[in-house]
């Protein structure tokens, strides 16, 4: 071969070496480029998935507490029980091990001998959630076995509601298993509650088996905030105390509700729904019979049934239901034909029973008619005649204006779930349309819905200045460190009314509530205003051809400079009436009672009010039996003696004891040994009687009775008594003081 041959294949070869290289580097190139800028990110991720174990930590949820920095919901310590079985160097170890957590954890111990015996494994989660009286027990069984390493216990988090008697449920709601929030302020401010996780980072080495301490890293979780609420827990005590009373004296068949508001900045400071939930348990049906007719469907069709009655008994009844107002409202038509000029005090209204309206005959409550009044009278005789002619001298546009200023076109806007919004009229299809039939029965709070919220705020306008003020139920948010986050700050909406209106009918519904239709709920000392209503739910009764009610009172207190307003609401009363007036005003009058004091409200008695007031019991315990006479007598106050009275005896005890209340011209009982101080007498039933009847019957027994309610009662009417302090056949010591409820049997709506 020649030479030149030679140099040519070499060339030849060299040329195709070079461009097979180039190739092989393009192609390397190529897929450097495809792994490391395409896919790079991804095959990152795995790399990591595959070298790292990430466990999540979960953070402290916040703390709900009152307005007083009382616990209302708290998340206290439970613990996740973790395996690691790769420090278990013999099977008799891990048996060992497995036999005891079994005993401790209640779980079968083949299953945890399975996972102990998955020698590769750091970290192997064996249950969550466990107490912290479980915890101890673990911890005390690893120092007795000596196990140092083996069995980890992560701290976790469960949601509690400290409080008994299912303390505000409604309004905190509850949450679920992965602690998130569901309901109520749980789920409003969950982002404010939740915090944020912390990481447990594990390594793994080539094989995939976790590594030891040493390759760990930990990024601790970050508590949640706190919610400082408007709520004041001794005010909610009161509200659900005595609509629990209210339901069961009034055979209540769809729940109740009430709510006190600061009218002044919307503070909600107690919201109470009855009957509702253990939020502490919130997935069991607390209506024993409701849960046990469940049960008794077919299974078709009980899961539906359960899941309706959970969402029943969850429900806010205060920001989510809408009814009827019905009189009510007549202080909002008041404000507004005040507001407007068409009516004043002296304003004349002829009530002959009914009227008529675009052919429709339109009654009165009092059937015979109240005859010739001016309007304050026809407010304080709730006449729907009076005030459906003054929804006609408002008209129609007006009054669509004023029930929209008022707040009752829109929600609240309150930090609550689940809110609804007033449903006005729609005469042809447009809303805010009325007939002049609507106008008529609008104005005494019929076929136009409001929520209690709404109607609660809007009455605070009424009182306050005439400023509608937005309704909130969190004063601040504050972080773990104690730092204020956010501060709630009073926001006023607009001006409806002016001053010098509100002032007026603020003192209007002061005389209604000494001598008109609210009488029931009248406080003596507190210079209370309210309004009745009565409304009847069309459409809606529970069985055919028979009418339901929701009966409410909403009031205020004190009436020359008010400070609180409450609204009473009881859905579907069945017992002996079903009048705003009977059932709610006396539940609203009880509260009132309790916090009015508790705000620290000064008293004010009338002359005939003062001459009526308890007597506080002198120390007559270590006193002679003379001595103890003379005080008593020097107090006013009788007194009745069990034990020896021939000599110079002392005093061992005495009901009601030193610094009680005695009713006024009541009894002190004296017990001047030791084997009467240990006499008791039997409570008689003190209800559906006169004052007389009831008194009588307390003075048999033994008994001091306290007269409450019946307030202003007008000349004629005739008093019954409605509840009693002490259930009926309770044993008590004698001279024990029980108070006694009485409301006018009036059929006032």
């Amino acid at each position: 071969m020649s030479k030149g041959t030679t140099v040519r294949m070499w060339r030849r070869s060299l040329i195709i070496l070079v461009a097979l290289v180039m190739v092989g580097f393009g192609v390397l190139a190529v897929r450097l480029f495809q792994l490391q800028i395409i896919d790079g990110e991804d095959l990152q991720s795995r790399a990591i998935d595959q070298q790292l174990a990430d466990t999540t930590i979960q953070a402290k949820r916040g703390s709900i507490l009152d307005r007083n920095g009382e616990s209302l919901a708290e998340s206290a310590s439970v613990w996740t029980v973790v395996l690691e079985p790769v420090y278990f160097k013999d099977d008799a170890r891990r048996a060992e091990v497995a036999k005891g957590l079994s005993a401790i954890l209640g779980m079968e111990e083949s299953v945890l001998l399975e996972k102990a015996n998955n020698t590769k494994s750091y970290h192997t989660i064996v249950k969550r959630k466990v107490e912290s009286e479980i915890k101890d027990q673990i911890v005390a069984f690893k120092a007795e076995h000596e196990i140092t390493a083996g069995i980890r216990l992560i701290e976790d988090y469960k949601r509690y509601y400290p409080n008994d008697n299912n303390l505000a449920a409604v309004v905190l709601g509850f949450t679920g298993t992965d602690s998130q929030g569901l309901a109520g302020l749980e789920k409003q401010y969950d982002k404010d509650l939740t915090g944020e996780p912390g990481r447990l980072v594990t390594a793994k080495n080539a094989r995939g088996t976790d590594m030891p301490y040493d390759y760990e890293q930990m990024v601790p979780a970050k508590s949640g905030n706190n919610l400082k609420l408007t709520i004041d827990k001794f005010i909610q005590y009161s509200l659900e105390r005595h609509l629990e009373e209210g339901i069961k004296n009034n055979q209540v068949k769809k729940r109740a509700t009430a709510i006190v508001m600061d009218v002044n900045t919307g503070a909600i400071l107690g919201m109470a729904v009855k009957e509702d939930f253990d939020p502490n348990n919130p997935f069991t049906i607390t209506d024993e019979v409701k849960a046990a007719e469940i049960e008794t469907l077919p299974e078709e069709e009980r899961a539906k049934a359960r899941t309706e009655a959970l969402g029943e008994q969850w429900r806010n009844k205060a920001v989510s239901d809408n009814y009827y107002p019905g009189s009510v409202f007549k202080i909002i038509t008041s404000a507004m034909g005040l507001q407007e000029g068409v009516v004043t005090e002296q304003t004349p209204f002829e009530c002959p029973g009914y009227f008529m309206q675009s052919g429709r005959r339109i009654k009165c409550h009092k059937t015979t008619g109240h005859g010739h009044q001016n309007f304050l009278q026809a407010l304080c005789n709730s006449c729907n005649p009076a005030f459906g002619k003054l929804g006609s001298m408002i008209g129609t546009e007006k009054f669509y204006d004023y029930f929209s200023a008022f707040g009752f076109s829109d929600r609240t806007g309150i930090d609550l779930p689940g809110e609804a919004k007033g449903q006005f009229f729609n005469a042809g299809g447009v809303v805010g349309a009325m007939t002049d039939l609507d106008l008529a029965i609008g104005s005494f709070g019929q076929g136009l819905t409001v929520t209690p919220i709404q109607m609660l705020t809007a009455v605070a306008s009424v009182v306050n200045g005439g400023r509608l003020v937005q309704p909130h139920v969190v004063d601040q948010i504050i972080d773990d460190q104690g730092n204020v986050v956010k501060q709630s700050d009073t926001q006023t909406k607009r001006q409806v009314i002016s001053e010098e209106t509100s002032k007026q009918l603020s003192e209007y519904l002061r005389i209604n509530a000494v001598e008109g239709s609210g009488k029931n709920g009248y406080v003596a000392g507190y210079r209370v205003g309210g309004k009745t209503g009565t409304s009847e739910k069309i459409g809606q009764s529970m069985q055919p051809n028979i009418k339901d009610y929701i009966s409410s009172y909403c009031g205020f207190a004190p009436a020359d400079d008010p400070q609180v307003a409450m609204l009473v609401f009881y859905d579907t009363p069945k017992g002996d009436s079903y009048y705003g007036s009977f059932v709610a005003a006396p539940t609203f009058r009880e509260v009132m009672e309790e916090i009015l004091p508790y705000l620290g409200v000064e008293r004010k008695f009338n002359e005939s009010e003062e001459k009526e007031q308890d007597v506080i019991a002198p120390e007559l315990v270590g006193v002679s039996l003379p001595e103890a006479r003379t005080n008593l007598e020097q107090a006013g106050l009788t007194y009745k003696v069990y034990g020896p009275t021939d000599g110079n005896q002392t005093v061992l005890r005495q009901i009601p004891e030193q610094g009680k209340a005695v009713p006024k011209s009541g009894t002190v009982v004296l017990f001047t040994d030791n084997q009467s101080s240990n006499t008791v007498v039997t409570v008689p039933k003190l209800t559906q009687m006169t004052m007389a009847q009831a008194n009588e019957a307390a003075v048999n027994a033994g008994l001091n009775i306290k007269i409450s309610g019946a307030g202003g009662t007008s000349e004629g009417e005739t008093p019954v008594s409605v509840s009693q302090s002490v259930e009926e056949g309770a044993q008590v010591s004698p001279g024990t003081v029980v108070e006694v409820v009485f409301v006018t049997q009036d059929r006032i709506e």
